[in-house]
């Protein structure tokens, strides 16, 4: 009996061991055994299984082989990244300016919607590049229009829309800014609806043939002068006008209405003991086009240019610049000067001359506006050759000179092509109309013989840069004197060189200006 007993005892101690070994872990594959399993099982955490830690330790040489990983872990990885992470935008996301954001881009963008939102009909009030609750109405009452979701936040399709819509009515007027030699104040004017012009009162004024309607500036500087007398004294006089808006600020006043049977708009402003302002008449025939031109009108009107304030677009500050912009340069010695326009220029990280590779900025002139560049390396520049001044078109007088323009155009109009173009234009004093497109800022003018006898400087107006993108840039010419002094002050002389059109292309090159 004790041997059966004694049996029996070592039958159920095996029982048990082997139970306890079933119930055991597997060690990791290529594990030696027990030794091998006991650090794996110390370091253990809770919950976690071999598989993943077998994951961690490693890459799989035979992933097939391996058993699955528990997704529970990688789960809960995959959900807290989720949070951490921002949302990424869905398609056709609203695409517009922050109300909070305080950036020149940003308030440029808001004024753009704006003056778009005014040029489609949606929009009457002030144009200050604040996106508040009258900018969302009016947002919302293009969407309603056009039959989109009224969300007060326009996506990129709408704001495409708006922008090309904006840009039919500007060339519909004839959007023209211009600059009033009797008064000094600038403006735009719809010149398609205002071809004649002639002289004010006190200003100058432009008018359709029939005067159905009429723009005319004014300009009040008399002893004691202040804005709230003439704003009283334009409420009232002629008699016949009946205010339906009235608006008066420190510096600025908005008067609109009926006066007879025309609709009337006036906007002043005030400095230094001096109005300046403007007067829009139309009559209501024309109220389709007209009144969202006045509208318009009222808010690129700038009485004193370059003083900011709270009445004209100074405000805004500088229009934003590319972060790629290109031009034209002009090359003056063999050793690799360029000349161009300083504001190709302006605030670049990088200039590139395309075809020879990095530039060295050399000098520049804020007077005359033109920059000095310098290419190393380059053996075979050809510089061009300078003639004199451009004769005929004397300041003050309506005498102009034929010119030709080279240069070369930006790649987006030219389906990214580089190649050198050239434009006829006409020289009044120092204006250059046309003005050539984007891209010609620092092109070459030349004379009828194919000499250089000017550079051309591009100066986008900041409607044109903020609304709706229809308004061409202002031209400008840097006449061959006032190179030939800022050459000689970086101890260069023009060359001479060969005349013709062909060789004053082949001293042109393409700039290329990469800012932050």
């Amino acid at each position: 009996m004790r041997i059966v007993g004694a049996v029996l005892v070592l039958l159920l101690t095996a029982l048990a061991a082997s139970a306890q070994t079933d119930n055991a872990p597997s060690p990791a594959p290529g594990a030696a055994g027990k030794s091998a399993a006991a650090p794996a099982a110390k370091f253990r955490k809770p919950g976690v299984r071999a598989a993943t830690l077998r994951a961690r330790s490693g890459p799989r040489t035979t992933p097939s082989a391996a058993p699955p990983a528990d997704p529970a872990p990688a789960a809960a990885v995959s959900a807290a990244a989720r949070k951490r992470a921002p949302a990424p935008p869905a398609a056709g996301a609203p695409a517009g300016p922050a109300r909070d954001s305080a950036s020149p881009t940003a308030a440029a963008q808001r004024l753009a919607i704006q003056f778009d939102l005014a040029w489609a009909g949606d929009y009457n009030g002030l144009i200050n590049g604040e996106l508040n609750d009258k900018t969302t109405a009016a947002i919302k009452t293009f969407q309603r229009n056009r039959k989109f979701k009224e969300t007060g936040v326009l996506n990129t399709q709408e704001r495409a829309l708006l922008a090309a819509l904006a840009k039919a009515k500007l060339a519909q007027v004839g959007w023209t800014m211009v600059e009033d030699s009797v008064t000094g104040a600038r403006l735009g004017i719809p010149a398609k609806q205002v071809p004649n012009r002639s002289h004010g009162k006190t200003g100058t004024r432009w008018s359709s043939p029939q005067g159905q309607v009429q723009v005319e500036t004014f300009r009040i500087r008399d002893p004691g002068t202040t804005l709230a007398s003439v704003y009283e004294q334009q409420k009232k006089e002629p008699s016949t006008r009946k205010l339906e808006v009235n608006l008066l600020r420190p510096d600025f006043f908005i008067l609109s209405g009926m006066q007879n049977l025309k609709r009337f708009y006036v906007r002043a402003e005030f400095k230094d003991g001096e109005v300046r302002g403007m007067t829009v008449l139309y009559d209501q025939a024309t109220e389709n086009i007209m009144d969202p031109v006045a509208v318009v009108m009222s808010s690129a009107f700038t009485a004193f240019p370059g003083v900011t304030g709270t009445a004209g677009l100074a405000q805004i500050g500088a229009p934003p610049r590319r972060k790629v912009e290109y031009g034209t340069g002009i090359v003056v010695s063999a050793a690799g000067h360029v000349l161009t326009d300083r504001q190709v220029i302006d605030g670049c990280s990088v200039i590139v001359v395309g075809g020879y590779g990095d530039a060295d900025r050399q000098a520049e002139d804020k007077a005359t506006g033109l920059a000095l560049l310098r290419v190393y390396g380059v053996p075979d520049l050809v510089p061009a050759g300078f003639g004199d001044a451009p004769k005929g078109a004397d300041k003050g007088t309506d005498k102009a000179a034929d010119l030709t323009l080279a240069g070369i155009a930006d790649p987006q109009s030219q389906e990214g092509g580089g190649a050198i173009s050239t434009l006829a234009v006409k020289l009044k004093g120092d204006a250059i109309e046309p003005a050539p497109q984007p891209g010609f800022s620092g092109a070459a003018a030349l004379d009828a013989s194919g000499r250089v006898v000017g550079v051309v400087e591009l100066k986008t107006p900041v409607l044109a840069e903020v609304g709706a993108g229809g308004a061409p840039p202002q031209a400008a010419l840097v006449p061959a004197p006032a190179i030939r002094a800022f050459l000689e002050g970086q101890q260069l002389a023009p060359a001479a060189g060969r005349a013709g059109p062909d060789a004053a292309k082949a001293a042109l090159v393409r700039v290329i200006c990469v800012r932050k």
